[in-house]
């Protein structure tokens, strides 16, 4: 192997290894929110603020980590990410202090905005690093380890938060000052797991800072665009920022409100509805992520992501009509379908883009606020209706513009030729 493809090959290494640490901070969300859920007596809107806090972190940071990348390159831009993803979790440690749960949030919100930079750099850089004929194989690849993460973080989260906890039995027994102490003594349990995760990142992060890692450099004599209404006259981008705001929406809705849809769907308690979420919704969506790399092989990407996009629809009214454990398995298959579309949508979403590269990653990853915005909405139809199930006419509206722009939205009007190189920063 040359030098060059050496390089090339360890520089995706190393970027894969960056999706399954955002895919496992981000797989503890469902487990926090059940578990602040009780801590602070929340309702189900309230609880959703959990994933406001994070998402949010997408629409304001977005821009200003595209122009990270395009000022100072990828692998400054991904140490200023983990930087900003250990700070935030070591931050859980005087939110527990504090027992606030505004201090919760602000510390999700950190680890957000680190999220952000890293997601704006890998996944254009995993998707340009190697044959353009391949980009989205390749990216579905990278992140079929981010759906490895959704398998193990609840698995390991549950049982590092969950099983600490006080039963409401338990709880409802208590005088009010011993009540307030358990729960003050559930909300620290997430000091251990957040602390380690920091340590972790901060050893990745002095890795990257020792490595020489290839960086793309456009070589096309274009000038880089500089207005975001100049990037949107890309029509497929503006259609993908558009099906991205919604499949993000959704799956924030299904993995988030998992647990919680479970017990009351199906009448199983926390810990084995997370081990239904790890095993069942995380495995089915790593498992998802490598069966839809194989078969873009056979089946291009947008037609793929329209048919997985209707059976999704599909599923969501199962999970909203049906009883027992039935709805649980048709949302492990939602988790299914819905594996390829994020990396496909943000492939299609960048193709051609020439110098409207970077701007374009960071509109895509802007539209990301969607996991802000529309939990709550799924949250506010549960309390109105006291039914979680009810709910998932959110992801079911979201899948059918996700099914819009695999069928139409993706086609590309204007053709830009670009020319990456490698070279070693």
């Amino acid at each position: 192997m040359q030098p060059a493809q050496q390089k090339t090959r360890f520089a995706f290494i190393m970027i894969t290894s960056l999706f399954f640490m955002w895919g496992f901070v981000h797989n503890l969300d469902p487990i926090l929110i059940p578990h602040l859920k009780k801590s602070f007596s929340l309702s189900t809107l309230q609880s959703s603020l959990v994933d406001s806090a994070v998402f949010i972190a997408y629409f304001l940071m977005a821009l200003p980590a595209g122009f990270i990348m395009k000022k100072y390159g990828y692998k400054k831009g991904i140490i200023t990410g983990l930087f900003l993803f250990a700070t935030g979790s070591f931050l859980f440690i005087p939110a527990a202090n504090t027992q606030q749960y505004i201090f919760f949030l602000m510390a999700l919100f950190i680890i957000a905005c680190g999220l952000t930079i890293l997601e704006t750099a890998a996944n254009p850089y995993a998707s340009l690093l190697g044959d353009p004929a391949t980009s989205t194989q390749r990216l579905n690849f990278a992140q079929s380890f981010n759906g490895l993460a959704a398998t193990l973080a609840p698995i390991i989260g549950a049982r590092m938060i969950l099983t600490k906890g006080y039963t409401d039995e338990a709880l409802a027994g208590m005088s009010s000052t011993a009540r307030e102490i358990a729960l003050a003594s559930e909300a620290a349990s997430v000091k251990t797991p957040y602390f380690v995760l920091g340590c972790i990142i901060v050893v990745i992060a002095l890795i990257f800072a020792f490595l020489k890692l290839p960086d793309i450099k456009e070589t096309s004599g274009i000038v880089p665009s500089k207005s975001i209404r100049h990037t949107l006259h890309h029509k497929h981008l503006l259609g993908a920022v558009i099906a991205q705001f919604f499949y993000v929406g959704a799956q924030v809705c299904v993995f988030s409100f998992f647990i919680l849809y479970a017990v009351k769907a199906a009448g199983i308690d926390k810990i084995k509805a997370a081990d239904y979420l790890g095993w069942g919704c995380g495995m089915a969506f790593m498992v998802g992520r490598f069966a839809g790399t194989f078969v873009m092989r056979y089946v291009s990407p947008p037609r793929l992501l329209t048919i997985y996009a209707f059976i999704c629809v599909s599923l969501c009214v199962v999970a909203i009509t049906a009883e027992g454990m039935l709805p649980v398995y048709a949302v492990i298959g939602i988790a299914f379908f819905m594996s390829i579309m994020f990396p496909t949508i943000f492939s299609l979403g960048i193709k051609n883009l020439g110098t409207d590269t970077e701007l374009g990653s960071s509109l895509i990853i802007m539209s990301i606020v969607g996991g802000a915005l529309l939990p709550p909405v799924l949250g506010y139809i549960s309390d109105l209706t006291h039914n979680i199930q009810t709910g998932y006419i959110v992801p079911l509206i979201c899948f059918a513009v996700v099914g819009w722009y695999g069928w139409k939205g993706h086609i590309v009007k204007e053709q830009v030729i670009r020319e990456e190189t490698l070279v070693v920063e």
